[in-house]
C-alpha cells in the first residue's frame, strides 16, 4: 500500500467517523427537544429550565460571580431595591 493510499484511507475514516457522530448529535438534540417538550406539557417554564441546565454546567465560583455581577447591574438599573447589593461595589 502506498503512502497516498494510506492517507486517503485515513482521511475517509476521519470523515466517516465525523458523519456518524453528527448523526448521533442530531438524534440526541431531538431527544433533548422532546424532553423539553414533555416538561412544557407538564407545566414547566422551558426558558427557565434551559437557564437552570446552563447554570448547573458552571462551576460554583463561576455561578456565584455571574450572579453577583447580574445583581450589581440590576441594582445599577434600579431593578432591585437599594441595600440588596453593596453600594460601594458600584
Amino acid at each position: 500500500m502506498g503512502q497516498s493510499t494510506i492517507a486517503r484511507e485515513q482521511l475517509r475514516s476521519f470523515v466517516e467517523r465525523i458523519e456518524r457522530l453528527e448523526e448521533e448529535k442530531k438524534s440526541i438534540s431531538e431527544d433533548i427537544r422532546d424532553v423539553y417538550g414533555e416538561a412544557k406539557g407538564n407545566g414547566y417554564d422551558v426558558k427557565v429550565l434551559r437557564e437552570v441546565v446552563k447554570l448547573r454546567k458552571q462551576e460554583s465560583h463561576e455561578r456565584q460571580e455571574h450572579e453577583a455581577i447580574l445583581d450589581l447591574y440590576k441594582h445599577a438599573l434600579g431593578m432591585i431595591p437599594s441595600g440588596a447589593v453593596d453600594d460601594e461595589a458600584l
